[in-house]
Protein backbone atom coordinates (compact mmCIF):
# COMPACT_ATOMS: atom_id res chain seq x y z
CA UNK A 1 0.00 0.00 0.00
CA UNK A 2 1.30 3.28 -1.35
CA UNK A 3 1.41 6.11 1.53
CA UNK A 4 -0.09 9.05 0.78
CA UNK A 5 2.45 12.69 0.14
CA UNK A 6 2.69 14.40 3.46
CA UNK A 7 0.92 18.06 2.68
CA UNK A 8 3.30 20.90 1.43
CA UNK A 9 4.88 23.49 4.07
CA UNK A 10 3.49 26.73 3.23
CA UNK A 11 5.08 30.07 3.30
CA UNK A 12 1.99 30.56 6.10
CA UNK A 13 2.91 28.02 7.98
CA UNK A 14 6.55 28.42 8.01
CA UNK A 15 5.62 32.59 9.50
CA UNK A 16 2.88 30.52 12.21
CA UNK A 17 5.62 28.28 13.35
CA UNK A 18 8.74 31.14 13.53
CA UNK A 19 6.17 33.59 15.63
CA UNK A 20 4.71 30.41 17.68
CA UNK A 21 8.69 29.68 18.95
CA UNK A 22 10.59 33.35 18.60
CA UNK A 23 14.07 34.05 18.11
CA UNK A 24 16.59 30.70 17.73
CA UNK A 25 19.59 30.90 18.92
CA UNK A 26 21.76 28.19 17.01
CA UNK A 27 24.22 26.30 18.87
CA UNK A 28 28.20 25.47 18.20
CA UNK A 29 28.95 22.01 16.66
CA UNK A 30 29.67 20.32 19.36
CA UNK A 31 32.92 17.35 19.59
CA UNK A 32 32.14 13.93 19.97
CA UNK A 33 33.05 12.82 23.29
CA UNK A 34 36.47 10.70 23.41
CA UNK A 35 36.69 7.42 22.48
CA UNK A 36 36.81 5.13 25.42
CA UNK A 37 39.16 1.89 25.32
CA UNK A 38 36.65 -1.00 25.48
CA UNK A 39 37.61 -3.93 28.57
CA UNK A 40 39.03 -7.14 27.02
CA UNK A 41 35.94 -9.70 27.03
CA UNK A 42 35.42 -11.96 29.63
CA UNK A 43 34.22 -15.54 29.44
CA UNK A 44 32.08 -15.36 32.86
CA UNK A 45 29.61 -17.76 31.79
CA UNK A 46 31.84 -20.32 31.02
CA UNK A 47 33.81 -19.86 34.30
CA UNK A 48 30.33 -20.06 36.18
CA UNK A 49 29.23 -23.38 33.79
CA UNK A 50 33.12 -24.77 34.46
CA UNK A 51 32.21 -24.01 38.48
CA UNK A 52 28.97 -25.56 38.48
CA UNK A 53 30.00 -29.27 37.17
CA UNK A 54 31.55 -29.96 40.71
CA UNK A 55 28.36 -29.46 42.65
CA UNK A 56 26.49 -30.35 39.71
CA UNK A 57 28.04 -33.97 39.84
CA UNK A 58 27.87 -34.30 43.54
CA UNK A 59 23.85 -33.33 42.85
CA UNK A 60 23.33 -35.89 40.66
CA UNK A 61 21.13 -39.13 42.71
CA UNK A 62 23.07 -41.28 40.48
CA UNK A 63 24.79 -44.78 41.62
CA UNK A 64 26.90 -45.80 38.57
CA UNK A 65 26.37 -49.52 39.49
CA UNK A 66 22.47 -48.89 38.27
CA UNK A 67 23.58 -47.66 34.50
CA UNK A 68 26.38 -48.49 32.92
CA UNK A 69 27.84 -47.12 29.64
CA UNK A 70 26.49 -49.50 27.46
CA UNK A 71 23.16 -50.36 28.90
CA UNK A 72 20.44 -50.29 26.99
CA UNK A 73 17.42 -47.71 28.46
CA UNK A 74 13.68 -48.93 28.14
CA UNK A 75 10.41 -47.86 29.88
CA UNK A 76 6.82 -48.21 29.70
CA UNK A 77 3.88 -46.14 31.56
CA UNK A 78 1.39 -48.59 33.22
CA UNK A 79 -1.67 -49.10 31.21
CA UNK A 80 -0.42 -49.25 27.99
CA UNK A 81 0.59 -52.54 26.36
CA UNK A 82 3.47 -53.99 26.13
CA UNK A 83 4.03 -54.47 22.25
CA UNK A 84 4.20 -50.39 22.00
CA UNK A 85 7.81 -50.98 23.92
CA UNK A 86 8.63 -53.90 21.72
CA UNK A 87 7.68 -52.20 18.19
CA UNK A 88 9.51 -49.03 19.47
CA UNK A 89 12.39 -51.09 19.90
CA UNK A 90 12.29 -52.38 16.94
CA UNK A 91 12.45 -48.83 15.06
CA UNK A 92 8.61 -49.26 13.56
CA UNK A 93 7.87 -45.77 14.77
CA UNK A 94 8.70 -42.36 12.04
CA UNK A 95 10.99 -40.53 14.37
CA UNK A 96 9.67 -37.02 13.58
CA UNK A 97 12.36 -35.07 15.42
CA UNK A 98 15.40 -34.99 17.01
CA UNK A 99 17.39 -33.50 20.24
CA UNK A 100 21.42 -33.49 20.73
CA UNK A 101 22.32 -32.76 23.97
CA UNK A 102 26.14 -33.33 23.31
CA UNK A 103 28.38 -30.19 25.13
CA UNK A 104 25.52 -29.62 27.41
CA UNK A 105 25.70 -29.57 31.21
CA UNK A 106 23.50 -30.69 33.21
CA UNK A 107 20.73 -27.65 33.33
CA UNK A 108 21.31 -26.98 29.79
CA UNK A 109 20.34 -30.42 28.49
CA UNK A 110 17.25 -30.22 31.12
CA UNK A 111 15.88 -27.34 30.08
CA UNK A 112 16.38 -28.08 26.43
CA UNK A 113 14.93 -31.53 26.70
CA UNK A 114 11.69 -29.97 28.18
CA UNK A 115 11.36 -27.32 25.58
CA UNK A 116 12.09 -29.59 23.30
CA UNK A 117 9.36 -32.29 23.91
CA UNK A 118 6.94 -29.00 24.38
CA UNK A 119 7.57 -28.21 20.81
CA UNK A 120 7.31 -32.02 19.53
CA UNK A 121 3.74 -32.20 21.25
CA UNK A 122 2.94 -29.10 20.02
CA UNK A 123 3.76 -29.73 16.44
CA UNK A 124 1.97 -33.14 16.69
CA UNK A 125 4.84 -35.33 16.94
CA UNK A 126 4.74 -38.57 18.81
CA UNK A 127 7.79 -40.25 18.42
CA UNK A 128 10.87 -38.13 18.86
CA UNK A 129 14.75 -38.83 19.22
CA UNK A 130 16.79 -37.35 22.32
CA UNK A 131 20.77 -38.31 21.69
CA UNK A 132 22.26 -37.93 25.23
CA UNK A 133 25.63 -39.63 24.20
CA UNK A 134 27.14 -43.02 25.72
CA UNK A 135 29.62 -40.76 29.10
CA UNK A 136 32.68 -42.20 27.51
CA UNK A 137 34.39 -38.86 29.09
CA UNK A 138 32.13 -38.20 32.28
CA UNK A 139 35.29 -40.68 33.67
CA UNK A 140 33.96 -41.97 37.59
CA UNK A 141 30.68 -40.21 37.08
CA UNK A 142 29.10 -42.13 35.16
CA UNK A 143 26.70 -41.17 31.89
CA UNK A 144 25.63 -37.92 33.37
CA UNK A 145 23.13 -36.97 30.45
CA UNK A 146 22.09 -40.23 29.84
CA UNK A 147 20.80 -41.00 33.45
CA UNK A 148 19.52 -37.45 33.53
CA UNK A 149 17.43 -38.30 30.42
CA UNK A 150 16.21 -41.54 31.31
CA UNK A 151 15.29 -39.57 34.88
CA UNK A 152 13.42 -36.93 33.37
CA UNK A 153 11.32 -38.88 30.39
CA UNK A 154 10.50 -41.69 33.33
CA UNK A 155 8.92 -38.66 35.31
CA UNK A 156 6.98 -36.99 32.63
CA UNK A 157 3.31 -37.66 32.18
CA UNK A 158 3.27 -36.88 28.33
CA UNK A 159 5.87 -39.87 27.97
CA UNK A 160 4.45 -43.17 26.97
CA UNK A 161 7.18 -44.92 26.63
CA UNK A 162 11.19 -45.01 25.36
CA UNK A 163 13.90 -46.76 24.40
CA UNK A 164 17.37 -47.01 23.32
CA UNK A 165 17.36 -46.44 19.60
CA UNK A 166 18.81 -49.03 17.02
CA UNK A 167 22.28 -48.85 15.96
CA UNK A 168 21.75 -47.32 13.29
CA UNK A 169 20.02 -44.28 15.33
CA UNK A 170 22.52 -43.89 18.01
CA UNK A 171 22.25 -47.32 19.88
CA UNK A 172 22.95 -46.71 23.72
CA UNK A 173 23.48 -43.22 23.02
CA UNK A 174 20.21 -42.28 21.97
CA UNK A 175 16.35 -42.60 23.09
CA UNK A 176 13.33 -43.25 20.64
CA UNK A 177 10.65 -41.63 23.13
CA UNK A 178 6.99 -42.13 22.18
CA UNK A 179 5.26 -39.07 22.90
CA UNK A 180 1.16 -38.98 24.03
CA UNK A 181 -1.08 -37.51 21.14
CA UNK A 182 -1.86 -33.54 22.47
CA UNK A 183 -5.60 -33.40 22.79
Amino acid sequence: MKRPNPPRITDEDRRLFRDAIGEVQRLAPMAPPPATERPAPHPRMFEADEAAVASELLDMDFDPATLEVGEELGYLRDGYPPRLLRQLKRGQFSVGDELDLHQMNAAAAQASIVAFLAEARQAGVRCVRIVHGKGLRSKAAGPVLKALTDRMLRRRDDVIAFASARAAQGGTGAVIVLLKEQK
